[in-house]
């Protein structure tokens, strides 16, 4: 169950520079692109501000911060650190581990064709910070990011895009080297919104709870682009209002998304894709896997199947399971008593008083020049154990007792002239062989 867990998702919060904003964010895409080759994840934020009716942009002009609970890499707009971000955290017991300028851009909604985003000058400073409770204890990374105010937030024909890179986005799961080997590496990506669970995060969050900028009524959505659909294989994806459609502007791309319910205030709200990448033979394993498996049955039946008939005759060759001292003995065939070979008078006894005594289905040889003579024959076997050990009903074999009886009876005319008995007895150490 702990291995069905997906790691912790960074997530994301927005808050304005004074509190109670008049204001709110719409519509918001925060959009991820994943590929086969492992890496950092390239992450986009997308959105835009909401004025309520009756106020203008001017009287909410003020800078944004993005809190986002992880790390960021990428490339990094050039210009000097934001000090003041620096000095902000560190006087709140944070200690920085990294800061620069992300890319920060303008992208225009209308237009006859698809216009390049124009870059804001200056990007946006971030400062990345940890929260230590010792010499050797650090808690996960956070960044606190400015969003330098421009009218185009409110301009509602224009979108503002903040690009970063996430090195721990994508998580590798656990498994045995034979599915590695079979079906490659498993990955969960888990992409969040309004998660500020982690020790660096909730602090900053707490603090500034009254300056959080909630979602408007504008669609919002988690999306998630994969690369190289052909070698996709996407295992399960939650929650399960979810949805899943090839990209309608990226040739061989699986698209992924999440719509965000403004309703849900801060409850953070998660998509969750546990995804792999296959090439090469890969693609075919569960057929082959399959195909191996089927073939080494029918090879491994017939081995096993001898081997089991050879181990079980050789147990009941020393094994016998019975009651009492006196093994009862096993019988095949017609074993005719001496008591009733003594009945057989020659000369006085028919053909049918034979049948009567002896059994009803005799082994008969015929000779075609003498037709009036024939000889019957009764065959059968007798097998019994020596038993050496004994507790309760079962016991040991120490060897087989095996008696061969044949008895020959010659008649001419219908009436008896000879009668002949023989007894053959042997020793065998299995009873089979018999």
């Amino acid at each position: 169950m702990l291995a069905l867990i997906p790691a912790a998702a960074p997530g994301q919060v927005f808050l304005a520079s004074r509190p109670n904003p008049g204001f709110t964010v719409g519509p918001l895409f925060v959009r991820a692109t994943v590929g086969p080759t492992r890496g950092p994840v390239e992450v986009a934020v997308v959105w835009s501000l909401a004025v309520p009716p009756g106020r203008s942009g001017a009287a909410v002009e003020q800078d944004l911060y993005l809190l986002w609970p992880g790390a960021v890499d990428g490339a990094l707009v050039a210009g000097a650190p934001d000090p003041a971000l620096r000095r902000y955290v560190a006087e709140r017991g944070f200690s920085p581990v990294r800061e620069g300028r992300l890319p920060l851009a303008a992208r225009q909604l209308y237009g006859s064709r698809r216009r390049e985003a124009q870059p804001l000058e200056g990007g946006a400073p971030f400062v990345t910070y940890v929260r230590e409770a010792g010499a050797l204890v650090r808690s996960a990374p956070a960044t606190w990011i400015r969003i330098p105010w421009t009218p185009r937030l409110v301009n509602r024909t224009w979108l503002i895009e903040l690009r970063m890179r996430l090195p721990d986005l994508v998580q590798t799961r656990q498994a045995s080297w034979l599915e590695t080997v079979l079906w490659g590496e498993r990955h969960t990506l888990a992409l969040a919104f309004h998660d500020v669970r982690t020790r660096a995060a909730f602090p900053m969050y707490f603090e500034h709870r009254d300056r959080v900028v909630h979602l408007g009524e504008e669609p919002s959505q988690l999306v998630i682009n994969f690369a190289d659909a052909g070698h996709l294989k996407i295992r399960e994806i939650l929650p399960a209002a979810h949805r899943r459609q090839p990209s309608e502007t990226r040739k061989g791309t699986e698209v992924v998304s999440l719509f965000l319910d403004p309703a849900e205030g801060l409850r953070p709200q998660l998509l969750t894709v546990q995804f792999g990448y296959f090439t090469g033979w890969k693609s075919w394993a569960p057929i082959l896997f399959a195909t191996a498996f089927f073939m080494l049955g029918n090879i491994a039946g017939p081995l096993v199947t001898m081997l089991a008939r050879s181990v079980g005759a050789r147990l009941a060759g020393r094994i016998h399971f019975g009651r009492g001292d006196r093994p009862r003995e096993s019988q095949t065939g017609v074993i005719v008593a001496r008591e009733t070979l003594e009945q057989l008078a020659p000369g006085r006894t028919t053909y049918d008083e034979v049948l009567a005594l002896c059994g009803p289905h005799p082994e008969e040889h015929e000779q075609l020049r003498a037709p009036e003579r024939r000889v019957l024959i009764y065959r059968g076997r007798k097998i019994a154990p020596e038993r050496r050990r004994r507790l309760g009903w079962l016991a040991t074999v120490n060897r087989w007792h095996v008696e061969h009886h044949e008895v020959e009876i010659a008649l001419e005319h219908g009436v008896v002239t000879d009668v002949q008995a023989r007894v053959r007895r042997t020793h065998l150490a299995h009873p089979e062989r018999a």
